[in-house]
C-alpha cells in the first residue's frame, strides 16, 4: 500500500531574498522538465481512463501527484518553480511516474540538486567501440574501472590474469573488495600491502566528490564490516591523487610471475572511469602472458 507524502504546510516558504541566481534559473529548467516530461505520458500509459478531451496533452498534476503519492499542491509548486526542498524518495517516485529513461532521471536530479539513491549502473562511455577495442587489445589484459573500483568491462585475458573474473557476482567486481577479501586475489598481488595502501587513499580522495552518495558509502560500510584491514586503513585518513600508470606484479596460479607497466586512459574526468591496458615488461611475461590467453580461449 501506498503512503501519502506528508502534506506541504499551508503556504511555501518565501525564497530568500539572497537566493543564487542559478539556483533561480535550475528551478525554472527543473519545473519546465517536469512539464514536458508530463504532458507526453497519455493517461492509458499510466492506466487511467484517458477522461475525454483534455485541455491539453498528456497527464494533469493532480494525476502525477496521485501517482507518485505527494500532495497536488506541492507538485504544483514544484512545476512554478517555487524555492522547495525535494527529497530523494519523492524524485524517485516522480520520476517512475513519468517513466524517465536513465539519462532522463539523471537530468530530474541534476536539476534538483539532489543525490540519486539509485543511480543508473550502466556507462555511457561503454560503447560497443569501446568494448571491441578492449577485446582486440588481448592477449594484453584489459578492464574499464570506475573511481569507485567497480570492473565495469573487461577482455579474457584480464579475466584470467587472478581467477575467474566471470564465476564471481557482479556486486563482487570491484577492485577494493577483491584485494581486501578474495582469497585468490590477495595471494595473487605481490606488493600487496603497497597497492592496498595506495587504493585506499585514492578512493577517499575521489569520494570527497560522492560523500552523500549511497553506493560510495555503502561500498564503505561492507568493506569495513568484512575486513579489519580495510577498516584500519580507512581510519588513517590518507588520501593521493591518481597518475597515468605504473608497474605492477601478479602471481598468477597457472602461469606464475606475471610483470606489467600498467596506464590509465581517462574516459571521464580524472578520478573517475579509465580504461587500464596491462603491458609486459620482459621476454617472461610475454611468453606466460601467450600462455594464460591460450589458457583463456580454452575455457571460454
Amino acid at each position: 500500500m501506498t503512503t501519502a507524502a506528508t502534506a506541504p504546510p499551508a503556504s511555501p516558504p518565501a525564497s530568500p531574498p539572497t537566493a543564487a541566481p542559478g539556483d533561480r534559473v535550475r528551478r525554472r529548467e527543473l519545473a519546465s522538465f517536469l512539464r514536458s516530461r508530463r504532458e507526453r505520458i497519455t493517461p492509458e500509459q499510466v492506466g487511467l481512463p484517458s477522461g475525454g478531451r483534455r485541455r491539453t496533452p498528456g497527464l494533469r498534476r493532480e494525476e502525477v501527484a496521485q501517482l507518485s503519492a505527494v500532495g497536488v499542491t506541492w507538485y504544483t509548486w514544484l512545476e512554478q518553480a517555487r524555492d522547495i526542498q525535494v527529497s530523494a524518495q519523492v524524485l524517485d517516485a516522480v520520476a517512475r511516474t513519468l517513466m524517465l529513461d536513465p539519462n532522463e532521471r539523471a537530468h530530474l536530479f541534476l536539476l534538483a540538486g539532489t543525490v540519486d539513491p539509485s543511480p543508473d549502473r550502466t556507462c555511457a562511455y561503454l560503447t560497443p567501440a569501446l568494448r571491441e577495442m578492449i577485446a582486440r587489445l588481448e592477449p594484453l589484459p584489459a578492464c574499464v574501472i570506475n573511481g569507485r573500483y567497480d570492473i565495469l568491462a573487461y577482455n579474457r585475458t584480464y579475466a584470467r590474469l587472478v581467477d575467474d573474473l566471470d564465476a564471481l557476482p557482479a556486486e563482487d567486481r570491484n577492485g577494493l573488495w577483491l584485494a581486501f577479501t578474495h582469497p585468490a586475489w590477495r595471494q595473487a598481488m605481490v606488493d600487496r600491502d603497497a597497492a592496498l595502501a595506495s587504493m585506499v587513499a585514492r578512493y577517499r580522495a575521489a569520494m570527497a566528490n560522492h560523500v552523500a552518495e549511497p553506493a560510495w558509502k555503502a561500498l564503505v560500510k561492507r568493506l569495513r564490516a568484512a575486513s579489519p584491514e580495510f577498516a584500519a586503513a580507512w581510519e588513517r585518513h590518507e588520501v593521493a591523487q591518481p597518475d597515468a600508470g605504473g608497474s605492477k606484479r601478479f602471481l598468477n596460479p597457472h602461469v606464475g610471475l606475471l610483470a606489467f607497466d600498467f596506464t590509465h586512459l581517462w574516459l571521464s574526468p580524472r578520478m573517475g572511469t579509465r580504461l587500464i591496458t596491462y603491458t609486459p615488461v620482459d621476454d617472461a611475461t610475454r611468453a606466460r602472458l601467450d600462455r594464460l590467453h591460450d589458457l583463456s580461449l580454452e575455457s571460454g
